[in-house]
């Protein structure tokens, strides 16, 4: 059996459970593709994008919807090595991708900012967005995954005095006619990195200059670093932690709240209170 059958045999058969389940359920849960669509399918070159390529790859070929798929890589500006090392694993995982090349890390490179991965966050969307519309598809695939959501619920509590998640799915402010999807959503990094040491795999991470600097510095570590070690201590005394923090925000008492905000509105509990 080639080596990317055997792959996609782990997914559907070793890893059914907590990977092709989970992934299976939030696609349907959330309702992320719908019959006719054209999923453009955002490979980073990171396992967590890999593992979406293949899983979408799977639902063409198992699901009960018939959409189609482009499988694109945005090149901001990686190093040939990394680049040989995506078109590599593109090749083993029988991923037909198609890579183009953007300005991302020029652009970092010229600015002064406190925030460098939230700047190259802003400038990739935007590059996606565009090729997107190039090749006439309506939704984008990301591939965040479930611990995610978690930390970017923490890191919004903590240095964003909200709270607010990742979502599963949404509108883009700037071109209407394309939704962001997140089928990985529910998959747990957990069980990522168990499929990728099972079948021998190896992958790049952000492969940017910037982060490898943030996280080897004591005096600026990431903050998401920072969540993800957080969550993993609490587990220690709690092993449903992250399952609570999930479903706590499908389950807000809106009676015992201070306020909220809907479409930059604010609303206090005061207005309703004597009601």
């Amino acid at each position: 059996m080639e080596k990317y059958k055997e792959i996609e045999r782990s997914i559907i058969k070793t890893h059914r459970k907590e990977i092709w389940g989970r992934f299976v359920k939030g696609v349907q849960d959330y309702k992320m593709i719908s019959p006719g669509d054209r999923v453009m399918v955002c490979i980073s070159g990171g396992k967590d994008s890999f593992l979406l390529a293949k899983c979408i790859q799977e639902l063409q070929r198992h699901g009960n919807v018939e959409f189609e798929a482009h499988y694109v890589v945005m090149n901001p500006g990686y190093s040939e090595e990394h680049l040989d090392i995506i078109r590599k694993n593109a090749e083993l995982l029988n991923v037909p991708i198609e890579i183009f090349s953007s300005d991302v890390f020029a652009v970092l490179d010229s600015v002064e900012t406190k925030s460098p991965c939230y700047l190259c966050a802003r400038m990739r969307r935007g590059h996606l967005y565009n090729k997107a519309r190039e090749l006439g598809c309506t939704k984008i695939a990301l591939g965040h995954h479930f611990d995610d959501v978690i930390e970017t619920t923490l890191l919004s509590m903590f240095y964003g005095s909200e709270i607010k998640t990742m979502m599963p799915k949404l509108h883009s402010d700037n071109y209407n006619e394309l939704e962001l999807i997140r089928p990985l959503f529910l998959v747990k990094e957990a069980s990522i990195l168990s499929w990728m040491r099972g079948n021998g795999l190896a992958f790049i991470n952000c492969a940017c200059r910037f982060t490898e600097e943030l996280e080897s510095s004591d005096e600026n570590k990431s903050k998401r670093l920072m969540m993800k070690k957080l969550v993993k201590e609490l587990r220690r005394d709690n092993p449903e932690i992250d399952n609570n923090i999930f479903k706590a925000l499908d389950n807000i008492n809106l009676n015992c709240v201070l306020g909220t905000k809907k479409d930059g509105k604010y609303a206090s509990f005061l207005e309703t209170y004597d009601e």
